[in-house]
């Protein structure tokens, strides 16, 4: 997920230095994974991705596709990542905001996003449920889908169930805008990306960002 809500041109850097390995790679062990973001239209990221086998979790070959997911999403840079947006048909996400992330966005909107800095959270297999039914409109953009955003309707408590990098059950309760992120990782992991969701017609190109909603859209934040 790209760092902002509002799509910005750091968002828009990619990574060409590699190859992804396939489905059969991952079975077999082969092939190591290359920081390389892949974009919307790839099989990967329109398909349901393989839970990790338990005997898996810390494996070096696990360690290693999470170590480079990390990496990815920082250098992007963004505040989430799912396995399958680099090619990794795994349900593995990472997600990490920052202070300096936030300074690109103004107070206001950082406020209206209830947007707060937490640290990198690695989990593995995670299981998504709503908490309330409390639900906020805002722009959302993804580091698959480069220099566009929409509006799209998420839920503002959930709990997400996993596993951490290291086999270890975790558990966590988010709201505001880490759940937003959560629910947008968790959407990479069954096929779903944010453009499916979207509300209709608030589809845009960054330099219009800021201009008017279509007319009978609804309104931004809280509902």
């Amino acid at each position: 997920m790209a760092f902002r809500m509002r799509v910005v041109p750091m968002a828009a850097k990619v990574f060409q230095n590699g190859v992804v390995i396939t489905r059969k790679e991952m079975r077999l062990g082969s092939g190591w994974l290359a920081p390389r973001i892949v974009k919307a239209g790839e099989p990967v990221l329109h398909s349901r991705a393989q839970e990790v086998e338990p005997t898996e979790m810390k494996s070096e070959r696990v360690q290693k596709i999470i170590d480079n997911m990390i990496r990815v999403m920082r250098k992007a840079p963004g505040v989430g990542l799912a396995a399958p947006q680099i090619g990794i048909p795994l349900r593995i996400i990472v997600l990490e905001d920052k202070r300096e992330y936030m300074a690109y966005d103004t107070q206001e909107d950082v406020k209206a996003q209830d947007r707060r800095p937490f640290h990198l959270l690695v989990i593995l297999n995670p299981n998504l449920k709503k908490k309330s039914n409390r639900t906020a409109l805002f722009f959302e953009g993804c580091l698959s889908v480069v220099g566009y955003s929409a509006v799209v309707e998420r839920y503002l408590d959930v709990e997400v169930a996993g596993f951490d990098r290291y086999g270890e059950p975790i558990k966590i309760n988010a709201t505001g805008w880490q759940a937003r992120i959560l629910q947008h990782e968790c959407d990479h992991l069954d096929g779903t990306l944010y453009v499916d969701k979207m509300v209709p017609r608030t589809f845009r190109a960054p330099e219009n960002i800021d201009k008017p909603l279509a007319h009978g859209c609804p309104k931004l934040g809280p509902r």
